[in-house]
């Protein structure tokens, strides 16, 4: 039988495909909805889903992230996690968005952009997503396998994206995740 784990990542897996499928829902337009079946997710990996230390930041600054259109959207830092992967010890900054913590269903909401060295090999060059949200003690799970393609990745013209800050830049492969094919820029 699956684990708890492993459960939770076909659940996202599944939910992430409905939400693509789903016309008003999905970030695909045109063929690339029509010819849509699923997305292709690297194979499940628990060695990818790891426990951080998290350190909150105090006093954090609202700060402009440029995004892919050239525009910005605003966010604050909210903390550094630190975890080990593969015997290596990496660090990843997670942010607010200061727009969705106004909103009730985002006010606990943790975005965690990240590029790694899958980037324009088997996923989108422009780094993956993770969303999370802010957890009761100084630990965080930081799992890998539930990682995503921006929107923009598939649909440039309708979505602008926060670009990933070089912080947020890992010296590792993450195989885990949605893996990209890059047939949605012509």
């Amino acid at each position: 039988m699956a684990s708890k784990e492993i459960r939770e990542i076909k659940k996202f897996q599944k939910e992430l495909n409905a939400e693509y499928l789903n016309p008003k829902e999905t970030p695909l337009r045109g063929d690339n909805l029509i010819n849509f079946k699923k997305h292709p997710f690297f194979p499940i990996d628990l060695k990818y889903r790891v426990t951080a230390k998290m350190v909150k930041t105090e006093n954090a600054t609202p700060f402009e992230i440029p995004t892919s259109s050239g525009k910005t959207k605003t966010y604050r830092e909210y903390g550094k996690t630190n975890f080990v992967l593969n015997g290596k010890s990496y660090t990843l900054t997670l942010y607010q968005s200061l727009d969705l913590i106004k909103q009730e269903k985002y006010k606990n909401y943790l975005f965690l952009p990240f590029l790694d060295a899958t980037n324009g090999k088997e996923t989108y060059g422009g780094g993956k997503y993770m969303d999370l949200t802010i957890p009761a003690g100084n630990t965080i799970i930081l799992d890998f396998n539930k990682s995503y393609q921006p929107y923009c990745a598939y649909n440039a013209y309708d979505y602008n994206c926060p670009i990933v800050p070089e912080e947020n830049k890992l010296p590792v492969e993450i195989r885990a995740g949605v893996m990209y094919e890059d047939v949605y820029h012509h």
